[in-house]
């Protein structure tokens, strides 16, 4: 009775929520086996039970099974419940997995309440590890949006949500070296989390950023609020259709593929026009309006750009008529004049494909180009980077892997779309995840950022250490309140801005770590893994090589590999042409030229970059550390070091800086309160009324060489 009772539910089930099993079923056969598995509603035991091929016995904590209908479900299901913090009922489930029963455990102990990974117990790592079993994860996908989940209020529900299982590699946790109990149950626990968060990477669907937001737009409705701006708030739809209209409009003048500027600021018809773009296959480039036309013109050449979209009214509010008088061959289409020849059948393609919008976009691969960005060339003249699709959106599921968004988050970004960090994770992030984005236009508005923030009542703040730092200076205590995240990126976070806020706001900035080259994340701090002067963990799904550099002894060159690299750069000794990915290493692996280093937990330091070293009577030298230094012996002022050829030393230090009080004495001073070596104290410091920034707020170097060169 008991066995037709399970078929029919699994049949019925079957049918009702679509379920698709996948995966290697063998390794559940083995001697001891431990499942972890995501929690993500009140069904998990029950389908598990009727889909996995074997009859696995459920290890809950008893603090989490509160709802009738939870308790209900287990009824159907072999169960043991548990308290987590009492050792004997530990030691029970170990006996129970030595004795080669299946045995499968949730390691967030409760079902999640963001959709993504939540605390981890340490349960699960000590079964495994004192079991000596073999640990097999499974992911569930979908019902975390059904009406069996326990998404906060204001998420939506879906009832008959697609749901798939997925069998994933297995993995046998071993501890090497002489560490007491208490660190092997940590280090555990730890690769635990780190196998949950590889698993939501693992299982990500494959698709591009035009169907990833027609994702979300199915999941929360096209009414939804997404994005506010200057001009005002638009929903889903309007997003949409606007991405067709322009989509529409731009196709009827370029070619297939073919690379589009964009030169617009931060706002919501950028975005659609973003999306647009791709959905028609060109592909986007965001130009950095601040840089100048020579750079400009620099940039179309690098990446063969022969047609330019932008505004007439954004060209005459930044005073920018003659801008492009000196830039030959190229097409500018001002949005204002395509709108105006907007045709009828241009408004019935539009109506069409706004009810069926799937249809359009339908050859795509992720691994087509999305985007071309130019990275900062604030060390170097400026190179194209060509993104995937899969490469953002990759980049995307890593952040969401290891920082939980939800709906009822407000993110805050003024960081430019010209900048991977403002583009990806300002705008496409909330936009495909669900979380409302206020895009304000210049991050250079200091006074005024503070109090946006505390108007809009935005929970999460992306920025620089230098922008983060002048909004710490304007704001009022109170502007801050809402705010969950504060994360810091692009540059490397100053100890004063990081003070100034805790002791100003109470807020903890998390620093992450990235490139152009990566989506750019690659690296972050967060709420449960933080250590202070690191960039993080390196995100999920990232191999990580040091490569020994001469001289240097406490790290080696950064090189990276993973599915958020780019596919490739426009040089300017070939404009036109992509160099694919590659390094010493082979090909695919991106070297970052940082030096940096790896803790026994995986946290990333970064020491300085290769080209910022100076070899100074022999030695090397990191400009980093002489600028952490000045900002040691100098914490309101600003500072930037760069060196030049000397013939006695083989490098000279050079100090600029906005305090002109500075001096040697001081500098010496500091060194010798932080026990550092007098060889950090530059040989020259110059004056400066102000350090040179680009656009995306880092220090510009390359003007401060030109600086040097006339000095």
């Amino acid at each position: 009775m008991a066995a037709i009772l399970r078929r029919v539910l699994r049949s019925f089930l079957g049918h009702l929520l679509r379920i698709s099993l996948s995966g290697d079923e063998k390794s559940l056969s083995e001697k001891r086996v431990l499942i972890v598995a995501n929690h993500q509603s009140i069904l998990d035991e029950l389908l598990l039970s009727l889909y996995l091929p074997c009859r696995p016995l459920f290890v809950l904590h008893g603090n989490a099974i509160n709802c009738p209908f939870h308790r209900f479900f287990l009824s159907m299901v072999d169960h043991l419940v548990i308290d987590p913090a009492h050792p004997m009922a530990i030691k029970q489930v170990i006996r129970i997995v030595e004795t080669g029963r299946v045995v499968v455990m949730f390691p967030e102990g409760r079902i999640t309440t963001t959709g993504g990974i939540m605390k981890i117990y340490e349960g699960s790592g000590f079964v495994a590890l004192k079991a000596g079993a073999l640990v097999v994860p499974v992911y569930i996908r979908g019902l975390a949006f059904s009406i069996f989940g326990n998404l906060p209020k204001g998420s939506p529900r879906k009832f008959f949500p697609q749901v798939s299982l997925s069998i994933l590699p297995s993995v046998q946790i071993t501890m090497v070296g002489q560490i007491t109990a208490r660190e092997r149950h940590r280090l555990a626990t730890l690769k635990i989390q780190q196998l949950l968060q590889e698993m939501m990477i693992a299982v990500a669907p494959d698709s591009n950023l035009y169907g990833a937001l027609l994702d979300a737009v199915a999941l929360y409705g096209r009414r939804r609020r997404i994005i506010e701006d200057m001009h005002g708030i638009v929903t889903y739809g309007q997003v949409l259709r606007m991405a067709l209209g322009m989509g529409r409009m731009v196709s009827q003048r370029t070619g297939r593929s073919e690379i589009v500027g964009i030169m617009l600021p931060n706002l919501a018809v950028t975005l659609a026009l973003f999306f647009g773009l791709g959905a028609v296959g060109r592909v986007p480039a965001m130009l950095n309006y601040t840089a100048g036309s020579q750079a400009l013109s620099s940039a179309c050449e690098l990446a063969t750009i022969r047609t330019i979209v932008t505004s007439r009214n954004f060209i005459a509010s930044l005073g920018l008529e003659n801008f492009f008088a000196g830039i030959k061959g190229i097409n500018i289409l001002y949005l204002e004049d395509m709108k105006e020849k907007f045709s009828f059948q241009d408004r019935l393609w539009l109506v069409f494909f706004s009810i069926f919008p799937r249809l359009l976009n339908s050859d795509i691969l992720s691994d087509d180009d999305a985007v071309v960005l130019f990275t900062s060339g604030s060390e170097s003249l400026p190179k194209g980077v060509v993104l995937s699709h899969r490469a953002i959106l990759a980049n995307i599921n890593q952040v969401q892997a290891v920082l939980e968004f939800s709906c009822n988050d407000k993110v805050f970004n003024a960081l430019p779309v010209f900048h991977s960090f403002g583009l990806t994770v300002g705008v496409l992030l909330p936009i495909i995840s669900g979380v409302k984005c206020y895009l304000y236009p210049s991050p250079l508005h200091y006074r005024r950022i503070p109090e946006a923030i505390y108007v809009r009542d935005c929970t999460v703040l992306f920025g620089t250490s230098t922008f983060l730092g002048h909004y710490a200076k304007f704001a009022h205590p109170y502007d801050f309140i809402r705010l969950r995240y504060v994360i810091a990126g692009a540059e490397k976070l100053s100890s004063a801005v990081r003070e100034i806020w805790i002791e100003k706001f109470g807020i903890r900035i998390l620093e992450g770590y990235g490139a152009t080259e990566t989506a750019p994340v690659l690296s972050v701090n967060t709420p449960m893994s933080n250590r202070l002067g690191t960039v993080g963990r390196l995100l999920p799904g990232i191999q990580v090589k040091l490569v020994p550099v001469p001289d240097i002894h406490d790290g080696g060159v950064l090189h990276v590999k993973g599915p958020n690299v780019m596919t490739g750069y426009y040089h300017h000794d070939h404009p036109g042409e992509v160099k694919p990915t590659s390094s010493l290493l082979g090909p695919g692996w991106y070297d970052t030229g940082d030096v940096a280093s790896l803790d026994e937990e995986g946290f990333l330091t970064i020491r300085g970059r290769v080209r910022r070293f100076a070899k100074v009577a022999g030695e090397m030298v990191s400009l980093e550390a002489v600028e952490r230094l000045a900002r040691k012996a100098s914490i309101e002022f600003q500072h930037a070091v760069i060196s030049r050829t000397d013939s006695r030393r083989g490098e000279l230090i050079v100090l600029y800086t906005t305090d002109f009080s500075l001096d040697r004495d001081r500098l010496i001073k500091a060194a010798r309160n932080e026990g550092l070596t007098e060889i950090l104290i530059p040989r020259l410091i110059a004056y400066v009324e102000q350090i040179p920034i680009l656009g995306t707020g880092k220090t510009d170097y390359e003007s401060l060489k030109q600086l040097e060169i006339r000095s």
